[in-house]
């Protein structure tokens, strides 16, 4: 089954390993490159730079970037690597793209950004990111910015909605068709960004708190309100987000299928798919890699989902949230 993985951390690890060459065909040091993608008949593949903090530096082998450096470096090598194998793999800025690259044979590469600080409350910013090729932006890590507050085990803090800047850059972000991603956000910036949004809006990788307690994973009536939205979330292979004991290390597609079921109880068979958050997460992983995801294939297969219900899942709820909110 092809597949859209709507989040990966690999340009972060790759940047981190090999700031020389970044290479992306073949990178054994990360769990996705482009001959393991198209070993498992990808599709496409959403690659996020990821803003990181200050310690997570202390484990590259080159010099620490601002993060203006950072953005134009990850996506510099991204678009480098695709144009270098052009037989494999072409870049993609909207649905279209990924269904016209796919009929002549390539997967497709999303550059996307996770953490909108690099913003700096300038709508401006929003634009040049987006003119750059960036079409997808999680508003925040988890930390605040000027888009608003992440995610929190407070409740004060995860009550706290978006800022009047965060409130005017989702409304521009789906003015100029650059996909709202509210993983990692605080539970009241969720509500201000369903309440704004008219189009589609997603949490890129993101589960259920229903079935693991994380303030990361996203309530029932969340999932409702991103349905009723057209909206997906993709299904987060972290350990943490997938287990009622969040300190469980283990990741295993059968719990990856319990949460899919789950979301499809709640929201609909058009509200899930997948955002592995390969290479920005650790564990007893059973899918550490791109080329092992048939084996949530076969958990849901297991499952009794037919082929329709399958591929909605694994790459048509995607491309439809691309048509309908990427410009």
């Amino acid at each position: 089954m092809r597949f859209i993985d709507m989040h990966c951390d690999t340009l972060m690890n790759v940047l981190f390993e090999d700031p020389e060459k970044m290479n992306l065909y073949q990178a054994p040091y990360a769990a996705i490159d482009f001959l393991r993608m198209k070993e498992a008949g990808q599709m496409g593949q959403f690659f996020a730079a990821f803003m990181p903090v200050e310690r997570m530096w202390q484990r590259a082998k080159g010099p620490m970037l601002s993060d203006e450096d950072y953005i134009r470096t990850t996506h510099d090598a991204l678009v480098r690597n695709v144009e270098a194998h052009d037989d494999l793999i072409r870049m993609a800025y909207s649905g279209e793209d990924a269904e016209r690259n796919w009929e002549d044979g390539r997967m497709s590469a999303f550059f996307t950004m996770e953490d909108g600080r690099a913003v700096q409350g300038d709508l401006g910013n929003i634009k040049r990111f987006y003119d750059m090729g960036c079409r997808a932006l999680a508003l925040t890590w988890n930390a605040k910015n000027c888009f608003g507050s992440p995610n929190s085990t407070d409740s004060e803090i995860m009550a706290e909605g978006l800022t009047d800047f965060g409130k005017d850059g989702v409304r521009y972000m789906q003015e100029i068709g650059m996909l709202v991603d509210v993983s990692h956000l605080s539970e009241g910036g969720f509500w201000d960004v369903a309440e704004i949004c008219t189009k589609p809006f997603i949490a890129s990788h993101s589960n259920s708190r229903a079935l693991s307690p994380h303030q990361r994973n996203l309530s029932d009536d969340q999932i409702r309100a991103l349905a009723d939205k057209g909206g997906v979330t993709g299904i987060n292979f972290c350990p943490a987000f997938l287990n009622e004991d969040i300190t469980c290390k283990d990741s295993t597609a059968e719990r990856m299928a319990d949460h899919v079921m789950h979301i499809i109880d709640v929201g609909g068979i058009e509200c899930v798919g997948l955002g592995s958050d390969l290479d920005g997460t650790s564990g007893n992983m059973e899918i550490d890699e791109c080329s092992k995801m048939h084996l949530l294939e076969e958990a849901l297969r297991r499952r009794g989902l037919s082929e329709d219900d399958l591929s909605r899942i694994f790459y048509r709820n995607v491309l439809r949230v691309l048509k309908e909110a990427v410009l």
